[in-house]
């Protein structure tokens, strides 16, 4: 397998501590070829918003990060798989050192997704065709036949990958308000915040904040709480050293064992397995 030389996208900050990352930047719009694939390492760090003229598929190989898509975040952990229409506006956060699998693909020969960002669960196939994408990066010769029926088969999966999209997702507010009320939310997941206390950061009553939750972000306070706190569980649970039950603790869980049962129920893993999954995952990243 040829290995690609990695780069990183213009505007991209690193944390202090991790600018040994940093690549040759390049402007992967200005790139005249209809699909090719990066592979890049990346530290803590915080992207602008940016958008490209290319759709994208994006696999975090090692780590967890998270994106902000058109008024929703989406959490992009290993063995999950991001779709992202072509313009689509979105920024990139990580907590700590990832490693991003990235296909560009031309909407003039892929449909584009069916909605603005789908996060789904990679299949072993996804995996391996992600993966093998890399050699094909964007220095790669533009009538390459193989490269061809290669991208124009994973285009033809990626659509029946994504029919199976996955809830790792939490809305973002319209209004001041409920943007309030939302960051408080996440400020207080170790404790118990509760939906009066929410309504009085907004300066709404209950009832109104009720009503925002369902009008501007098609949720409920408690089931943005549920979320918030699985999705924050998934980050710490990736982080090397991570136990499940200080986890569950941080989370605002009181029962590590209420805990385990509503994470196999939002990640279709046990926190246990998901941690040693995302250990070996960090083992196998720096060996490479």
């Amino acid at each position: 397998m040829q290995i690609l030389s990695r780069h990183r996208p213009q505007g991209w900050a690193d944390a202090p501590e991790t600018r040994s990352l940093a690549r040759l930047a390049f402007d992967v719009d200005a790139v005249n070829l209809p699909a090719f694939g990066i592979e890049e390492d990346y530290g803590p760090l915080v992207s602008p918003w940016h958008g490209h003229n290319k759709h994208q598929l994006l696999y975090a190989a090692a780590g967890t990060l998270k994106l902000e898509v058109e008024g929703s975040q989406w959490l992009l952990p290993p063995h999950r798989a991001a779709w992202i229409g072509a313009r689509v506006q979105h920024r990139v956060h990580a907590v700590s050192r990832f490693t991003l699998r990235t296909v560009y693909l031309s909407p003039r020969q892929t449909p584009s997704p069916p909605s603005a960002c789908l996060v789904f669960a990679a299949t072993p196939v996804a995996r391996e065709m992600i993966r093998y994408a890399m050699r094909w990066g964007p220095d790669r010769h533009t009538h390459d036949a193989t490269a061809r029926a290669f991208f124009t088969a994973l285009a033809a999966l990626i659509d029946e990958w994504a029919q199976v999209a996955l809830p790792f997702r939490l809305p973002t507010a319209q209004s001041p308000e409920l943007g309030r009320a939302m960051q408080y939310a996440i400020d207080e997941l170790s404790f118990t915040p509760t939906v009066e206390d929410a309504a009085r950061r907004a300066g709404l009553s209950t009832r109104t904040l009720a009503r925002r939750f369902a009008d501007e972000a098609q949720t409920s306070w408690r089931q943005f709480l549920h979320h918030a706190r699985l999705m924050r569980a998934m980050e710490l649970l990736a982080v090397p050293g991570a136990r499940v039950t200080e986890t569950a603790l941080a989370v605002g869980f009181d029962s590590p064992g209420a805990f385990t049962r509503a994470f196999e129920e939002f990640t279709g893993d046990k926190p246990k397995d998901y941690r040693e999954r995302r250990s070996k995952q960090r083992g196998r990243a720096d060996g490479e």
